[in-house]
């Protein structure tokens, strides 16, 4: 079992930027792929939203187009925690933030949700324009 926390949410000003942490903790021992989704207000019955997702090493990753060339997903493995920068953020980016992460050995980056079977409890994020 993998527990995950994310922290970092706030609320910041349009063009401004933030950066969200998620430290993993239990059975960590297995790197596995990670990624960012987000939920926008109103939409708690929906699925959460593709952001960006990295493999084990960090050296490959994926992003959905509207965050493309503004937001820069990292990890740092020993200290068990995944980043996401935002840079250049918008209103339409304001939204809870959830991180997950794969089964371990599934070592495909992916997009869908579906994928991601570990959760944190998600951190909020508030743009004002």
């Amino acid at each position: 079992q993998v527990q995950l926390k994310e922290s970092g949410g706030g609320l910041v000003q349009a063009g401004g930027s933030l950066r969200l942490s998620c430290v993993a903790s239990g059975r960590t021992e297995i790197s596995h792929v990670m990624g960012w989704f987000r939920r926008a207000p109103g939409k708690e019955h929906e699925e959460r939203d593709f952001v960006a997702s990295i493999n084990a090493r960090g050296d490959i990753t994926e992003y959905a187009d509207s965050v493309k060339d503004r937001f820069t997903i990292s990890r740092d493995n020993t200290k068990n925690t995944l980043y996401l920068q935002m840079n250049s953020v918008t209103p339409e980016d304001t939204a809870s933030y959830y991180c997950g992460a794969r089964l371990p050995f599934r070592t495909i980056v992916t997009r869908r949700t579906a994928d991601y079977v570990y959760w944190g409890p998600g951190t909020p994020v508030t743009v004002s324009s």
